[in-house]
């Protein structure tokens, strides 16, 4: 992990206000040192000052995080997010090396007005809630076009890119996909677990794919420059989206289904479609999902066993990194809301061990350096971690980003 970027001088959530007066305050999970350090293979001294050097001066994107800090209890989430006021991990993000971070809010449990989710009123909620505090910082850079990108790069700061997960809240209203870009997200999946409006999540058991209105939306999508997420859509519904969007697709981050046999993870056949329109599949690293048979163990090595498989199947320019990580008990989330996020659908049958944390990608402070330095010690070249951990996802959003 690096030191704390030298742009970054302190801030904390909203500070401008006074805690348990202006809102309700919680005992938040620390942001560094929740659990021990990721104790990989060791590497050189020269080895190590290489992984500094890449982190650094290469330009890191996550394709998909959620960089909120949590309730230390995280029983008490429920409460929190009613609250709408989602904590950033400023902090953490500024020892994270990335450059850009896609931000994918709470809106799958943001239960301000429902206990279900994806309501339009609570997503604006939490759009605005996160924007009012961000405005009054210095350190992050709301990243709506690739110019903020660059800055963001130059000047030693790190870009957030608002993202949603489905556009489930758009229900029937394609306007809403404006008034969304207007808010500045600039990317958004299909449908989550359940299906909507728009086509099936991964959970159905019948997948009718892409619905008339979900083509309607795909096509404003791509007229207004906002990418698209197929992580966690169905199939077919996946397949129709690739097809019908005139841009490249993003999977933000999933895993390959012939390396772990879960709904969650993606068929040879998505991965390839996405690749040959010149998308990106970004890995991720949520709790007990791109397990492997030889690291049965959630951890980094799991992982990268489904990206060495993805780069084997589509080549080094179509794969990048989504770790899916946020400042918290990340297990503790998914049992709290296992029926929000359909846990046991996407599992399936699939038996696994249970983890208590993802040793290596635990929280979005660690992660880069840990990937990089898993590239570096298993001879990756400079060109190609460069393209892996920021590169392939700047190549499709020059392409997407209008």
């Amino acid at each position: 992990m690096l030191e704390a970027a030298k742009s970054y001088k302190g801030y904390r959530s909203y500070e401008y206000l006074e805690a348990g007066v202006d809102y309700r305050e919680f005992d938040l999970a620390p942001e560094l040192g929740r659990v021990p350090a990721y104790q990989g293979p060791e590497l050189t001294a020269e080895q190590t000052e290489r992984v500094r050097r890449l982190l650094t001066d290469s330009l890191v994107i996550s394709l998909h995080d959620h960089p909120s800090i949590f309730p230390d209890d995280i029983s008490q989430t429920v409460d929190y997010n009613r609250t709408a006021r989602h904590r950033t991990g400023y902090e953490g993000l500024a020892r994270s090396g990335m450059t850009v971070v896609f931000d994918n809010l709470m809106d799958g449990t943001c239960c301000i007005t429902s206990q279900a989710g994806w309501k339009w009123d609570d997503v604006v909620a939490d759009i605005g809630m996160r924007l009012s505090d961000i405005a009054h910082q210095d350190y992050l850079i709301k990243v709506e076009r690739l110019a903020h990108v660059r800055e963001a790069h130059e000047t030693g700061r790190m870009g957030l890119v608002l993202a949603l997960e489905a556009a489930t809240m758009i229900e029937n209203e394609v306007d809403r996909v404006d008034m969304l870009y207007g808010f500045g997200v600039r990317q958004m999946g299909i449908a989550y677990s359940e299906a909507n409006t728009l086509g099936s999540g991964l959970k159905e058991r019948g997948d009718g794919g892409l619905t008339l209105f979900g083509e309607k939306a795909v096509r404003r999508m791509n007229k207004l420059g906002i990418a698209i997420d197929v992580s966690h859509s169905g199939d077919q519904t996946a397949l129709d989206t690739i097809r019908h969007s005139t841009k490249p697709i993003l999977i933000t981050h999933a895993g390959a289904r012939s390396v772990w046999p879960t709904n969650r993870m993606k068929p040879d056949s998505v991965i390839k479609a996405a690749a040959e329109r010149g998308g990106v599949i970004g890995l991720e690293a949520a709790p007990h999902t791109t397990l492997s048979p030889d690291h049965p163990r959630h951890s980094l090595e799991s992982v990268m066993d489904h990206f060495t498989y993805c780069v084997d199947l589509v080549g080094i320019d179509h794969v990048a990194f989504g770790p899916d990580t946020l400042f918290g008990d990340h297990v503790g989330l998914h049992d709290t809301f296992a029926e929000h996020l359909s846990l046991n659908e996407a599992h399936g049958d699939t038996p696994y061990e249970k983890v208590a944390y993802v040793d290596g990608l635990e929280n979005p402070a660690e992660c880069f350096w840990n990937i990089i330095a898993w590239l570096v010690g298993h001879g990756y070249s400079d060109e190609e971690i460069t393209k892996v951990v920021g590169g392939n996802v700047l190549r499709v959003l020059e392409e997407v980003w209008i």
